[in-house]
Order: structure tokens, then C-alpha cells, then sequence
């Protein structure tokens, strides 16, 4: 079932970009990161309330919630560079060059989750790297 998440999650994302692209002309992109960050937190509390969320707060222990901080503030700065560079850059290029993000996990799980290496793994991050430095080396 992940594996349809992850593609749902991709479609979102190359959605995220257009939508986020139109909406950027003429506007400040940190104003538009802040309204963009304030529909995500309604979203997602509304989906945690309507789903029933709510009763597993008891679950997290402060180790969570500052691992959770810790990735907010990395979202935060992440998409406070994204719409910058979408605003001044061309999305087909913005958008993958973005993606760079998924080769860095590879080898961030791998130094300090220790998670195991495949060859698909290996060949998809290679290309991944690979397709980032052709669009960095043509980016102008």
C-alpha cells in the first residue's frame, strides 16, 4: 500500500509546483510560503480531528516531539528556499534539481539509520545525481 502513497504523494507534489509557480507572480515569496505552511497546519489538524488522531497524543514521548520540531523547521527552512528559487528560477528545472533531496536521504539512511543498499538503490540514486548535475551544469 505504501507504494501507492508514494506515487499519490508525487502527483501532490508536481501539483504543489505549478500551483506554487502561478501563485508566486508579483508575490513575496516568503508571504507565500507563510499562507501556503497556514492551508497545510488547517489541513493537517482538520485530518487529525476528523480521523481521530487526537486520542494518540499520550503515545509521544518528548524524544518525538523534538525529532518532530526538528523536521518542521527543516520543512520550513526547505520550503522557504523552494519558493525562492521558484520564483526566480524556471520550475522544469527548480522542481528536480529540488529532488536532489531524495538521493540525500538514500545516503543520509544509509550513515546514520543504517539502512541497507541495493543495486536499484544504488542505480536510482546514481541517476538521480546523475540528471541533477546535467540540469545544474545547463541552468543559467
Amino acid at each position: 500500500m505504501w507504494k501507492y502513497y508514494a506515487v499519490l504523494s508525487a502527483v501532490f507534489a508536481a501539483a504543489t509546483a505549478i500551483f506554487a509557480k502561478l501563485g508566486l507572480k508579483n508575490v513575496d515569496s516568503n508571504l507565500a510560503t507563510a499562507i501556503r505552511t497556514t492551508v497545510i497546519l488547517m489541513l493537517a489538524w482538520s485530518v487529525v480531528l476528523i480521523g481521530g488522531g487526537v486520542s494518540h497524543f499520550r503515545e509521544l514521548t518528548w524524544k518525538h516531539v523534538a525529532w518532530l520540531v526538528a523536521s518542521g523547521i527543516a520543512t520550513g527552512i526547505s520550503w522557504l528556499f523552494y519558493f525562492k528559487a521558484l520564483q526566480t528560477g524556471d520550475m522544469s528545472k527548480v522542481a528536480p534539481i529540488d529532488k536532489l533531496s531524495v538521493a540525500l536521504v538514500v545516503i543520509f539512511g544509509i550513515l546514520f539509520l543504517h539502512e541497507k543498499l541495493s543495486w536499484q538503490v544504488v542505480t536510482g540514486t546514481i541517476c538521480i545525481l546523475a540528471g541533477t548535475l546535467l540540469l545544474l551544469h545547463g541552468a543559467h
